[in-house]
């Protein structure tokens, strides 16, 4: 196939691309309006390939798109160009309402203009994979609040037919942006897909998002902030085990369904900073344990308690399960931090420099 991808140059984008490349005979057409999480050295591994070409356009640029689908012709697109940090979405929303919903918008109709120029055979085997989170359910029941039980006994999961209830302007945003999708497949038959996944981690992530942050902060002797009591609990998920599921459902998925991925992972964020900091007492050990850098800070605005996916759907239907374990993960993702701190430094513009963003919002 030849698959369009939004967002090829932010984390789990990259991923993806990578995967493609490397694992397939498919060919890329990598979109990317290159934002400061966006990063061109997340793919110098695959580049030069003769199956993959970028393409630096905004998502809302009506004009652009069309060129690039008369140009490329794809059996097929991926949409994962999204603004997607919490902490961003409580102090400027506007950037999460303009990409997460006009560009959504925007990408579903220049797609049905070219999707419509299609012969009968290649318009239903055509797909538009819409990648979203989540956050859009809204958050669950903690262990904390359900005195005898704990996580993962008799606690509830999202599943694909949970009620959405967003609590940030981030999760609003991808909430619209999941329903427009829908309404253009019960509206005019194009052939869209949706799934929603739980947190990623992994190499090549932005560090404002936790566990680069809390690598990268405890590796230069900073302080590792933790929101509230650090005992909100997310479903962690491996990059490259979401790529593997994401390219599993655009290849195999049923037009109309959406798919529930998650790493089968609950933790505490408390638990997830211990954790970085043990490895890191063993891989870079120093005069003090690196524990003793931990502080709380203010919790941030609506912050969701828990997040907790139920995947059984990827697994009966599209066999998809996690390769990576928390723990497994957890230490590649680290070593890779380790050996490779001039990504790390080149992601940054200099006007991030590793605080939790929502501490005075």
């Amino acid at each position: 196939m030849n698959i369009l991808v939004t967002g090829g140059a932010g984390f789990i984008g990259s991923a993806l691309v990578r995967h493609i490349i490397n694992n397939t005979q498919d060919s890329v057409i990598n979109v990317d309006k290159l934002t400061y999480a966006g990063n061109l050295e997340s793919l110098a591994s695959i580049a030069s390939s003769d199956r993959y070409v970028f393409e630096q356009v905004d998502i809302c640029d009506r004009a652009e798109l069309a060129r690039v689908f008369k140009q490329h012709q794809p059996d097929a697109v991926m949409h994962l160009a999204a603004e997607s940090h919490v902490d961003r979405s409580i102090t400027g929303p506007s950037d999460f309402i303009q990409t997460n919903i006009v560009g959504t918008y925007t990408l579903l109709e220049a797609t049905r203009d070219y999707w419509n120029t299609l012969s009968v055979d290649a318009k239903q085997a055509f797909r538009f994979h819409h990648i979203s989170t989540d956050e859009v359910y809204g958050d669950l029941p903690h262990p904390d609040e359900q005195e005898g039980l704990a996580v993962n006994q008799e606690l509830p999961l999202f599943t694909e037919i949970t009620s959405y209830a967003p609590s940030s302007p981030y999760s609003a945003s991808k909430a619209s942006s999941d329903h427009l999708v829908r309404s253009w497949l019960r509206t005019y038959g194009l052939p869209t897909i949706i799934t929603n996944g739980s947190n990623n981690y992994g190499p090549y992530q932005f560090p404002e998002k936790l566990i680069p942050l809390i690598i990268m902060n405890a590796l230069e002797g900073k302080l590792l902030p933790i929101y509230g009591k650090g005992d909100q609990i997310r479903d962690w998920l491996y990059v490259e085990d979401h790529a593997r599921a994401l390219y599993k459902v655009v290849t195999q998925g049923k037009v109309g369904e959406t798919y529930n991925i998650g790493g089968h992972n609950e933790k505490r964020n408390i638990e997830v900073v211990q954790a970085i900091c043990s490895i890191l007492d063993t891989l870079v050990p120093t005069d003090t344990l690196y524990a003793e850098q931990i502080t709380y800070v203010t919790d941030r605005p609506g912050h969701d308690r828990r997040y907790a996916i139920d995947a059984s759907k990827m697994s009966n239907e599209l066999n998809w399960q996690p390769q990576e374990t928390f723990e497994t993960g957890l230490r590649k993702t680290i070593e890779w931090y380790l050996i490779n701190p001039a990504w790390c430094q080149h992601v940054q513009d200099g006007s991030y420099q590793h605080e939790r963003l929502c501490i005075d919002a």
